[in-house]
């Protein structure tokens, strides 16, 4: 009996299952001498959180630490932007300000049309959200600044 493997189901399910694990919150480097977290305890995990699920299923090169590494792989991997999200693209959100006043960039995952996975910064792992974080009044709270879509069914299943 012949098998063909569902990529873009599967990899819709294993996104949808990542709710809730911890397994993405720490990367230790060696940073001025010293051993640290620069994920700071799941902080800062949203890139090695989206770029492993898609290392896995081999749609990018590798996981990354930050969101530019991962965007840089994405292109490289065939990803192309889109105008509108569907589910299993890679949604990259403005930066925002954190309380200690730094700024980043987000990245994460749709899984429908108004519903995303991400990691988030103040639980330190992947939660089920609305694509914007909701909104304040009729804005988004944090816009989308793009998408990126793989055509599964290209090269790779």
């Amino acid at each position: 009996m012949k098998l063909k493997f569902l990529l873009k189901k599967s990899l819709l399910k294993t996104i949808e299952n990542s709710v809730g694990t911890k397994m993405f919150r720490s990367s230790y480097y060696i940073l001025a001498g010293k051993e640290t977290d620069i994920l700071k305890n799941g902080g800062l995990s949203c890139a090695l959180y989206v770029s492993t699920v898609l290392y896995v299923f081999k749609l990018i090169a590798g996981p990354h630490a930050t969101v530019a590494g991962t965007i840089k792989d994405l292109e490289k991997s065939g990803w192309r932007k889109v105008s509108s999200p569907g589910p299993g693209d890679v949604l990259v959100w403005r930066p925002a300000k954190f309380k200690n006043g730094s700024k980043h960039s987000h990245v994460g995952f749709c899984l429908a049309s108004n519903y995303a996975i991400s990691n988030s910064s103040k639980l330190g792992y992947p939660v089920k959200h609305h694509i914007t974080f909701g909104t304040k009044g009729t804005k988004p709270i944090i816009k989308i600044a793009s998408i990126y879509r793989y055509e599964l069914g290209s090269k790779r299943g």
